[in-house]
């Protein structure tokens, strides 16, 4: 009987090949394979044309009139309007200051992501070198600041400044022993979250002036920072909420039975443990900022994506700008999936050294 049952039993398949692992799920089933199969389709009806526009019939060097006589891509539009789609209207002799700045600040990030930078070193490198990007910025007036360094800074401050605030605002509204400070982070957290962001870029823009005097008033730019800032907190502290729910209860008493006090507990036990475990919803909420810093436009400042926008309505060219598009989502994109890519590799390092 066993041996019927073994003679009997269905063939199990093979394994796919390692070099062919990534083609089961799209093969695994009709249904997976039917639609596999349309959007194979799909993608050779379409790629000769695209491949004629981006590439055969465009025009990578040239004016307008070049543009406008060819079929495909007008890609001269975007070598033409680099360095104003990068730096928007700072003076172009002055242009190496923003380009050193950015780089700096580049450097910085770089450094930041390697684990073996994270020493208390990396805090007074980061107040160096952000104290020499503002003072190589200061070249020009900052209503003259635009591009990537206005994208990079705002994107920043609602990092650099929204997480910190993120993880305090989570710790209050755990707290248990202080109701006051638990019922503010919960209204803080719910009203933030609640509105548009749009909608705090102009409560910030426009009130801000009216409540404090002229000469204490921040500048246009360092209002978007603040609000930016106040607006991911509320964001990172769900998330950040979030990973100390997924710890048990077991471990805040363990510490507390130790003698660790209140703020040792959490930064010694509980922190390092939900945030590993909110790395996930924190990367998501860095990539939307990444996003949204195209926002600022509503009030009056130009990044990345709105110096796009103005060199489309250059009377010199008076081209679609869609080259321009393209350019800028590739540049999103690129950074987004750096991000993600990061991200899921700080997972995975945490829970392994864990």
């Amino acid at each position: 009987m066993i041996s019927h049952a073994l003679t009997s039993a269905p063939p199990q398949s093979r394994p796919p090949r390692p070099g062919w692992r990534w083609l089961a799920p799209l093969f695994g089933t009709r249904g997976n394979t039917v639609l596999s199969l349309v959007g194979l389709a799909a993608i050779a009806a379409a790629a000769p044309s695209v491949l004629r526009w981006a590439v055969l019939d465009a025009v990578f060097v040239g004016t307008r009139e070049d543009c406008q006589a060819a079929a495909g891509a007008c890609w001269a539009f975007v070598s033409a309007k680099l360095s104003f789609f990068l730096f928007g209207f700072y003076p172009p002799e002055l242009r190496w200051r923003p380009a050193l700045a950015v780089l700096v600040i580049a450097v910085l990030i770089g450094a930041s992501l390697l684990p073996r930078f994270w020493r208390p070193a990396l805090l007074l490198a980061w107040l160096l070198g952000a104290t020499v990007a503002v003072v190589l910025m200061m070249g020009a007036p900052t209503n003259q600041w635009g591009g990537l360094p206005v994208s990079l800074m705002v994107t920043l401050a609602a990092v650099l400044g929204g997480l910190p605030l993120g993880v305090l605002l989570a710790l209050g509204r755990r707290s248990r022993e202080l109701p006051f400070i638990r019922l503010a982070c919960v209204v803080w957290i719910e009203v933030v979250r609640g509105v548009p962001l749009i909608s705090i870029l102009f409560i910030v823009n426009v009130m801000v002036p009216l409540f404090l005097p002229e000469a204490l008033t921040p500048e246009k730019l360092s209002r978007a920072i603040i609000a930016y800032a106040l607006a991911a907190s509320a964001y990172f502290a769900e998330a950040v909420r979030g990973g100390l729910q997924g710890l048990p209860a077991t471990q805040e008493e363990a510490a507390r039975a130790l003698g660790l006090s209140y703020w040792k507990t959490m930064g010694l036990v509980i922190l390092p443990q939900g945030l590993r475990i909110a790395i996930p919803p924190l990367a998501n909420t860095v990539i939307s900022f990444i996003k949204e810093t195209s926002l600022v436009m509503a009030i009056g400042l130009f990044d990345l994506l709105g110096t796009v926008q103005l060199a489309a309505r250059d009377p010199q060219w008076l081209v679609t700008g869609i080259e321009g598009y393209l350019f800028v989502g590739a540049f999103y994109l690129a950074l987004c999936s750096l991000t993600a890519a990061y991200a899921s590799w700080l997972e995975r390092r945490s829970f392994r050294n864990a």
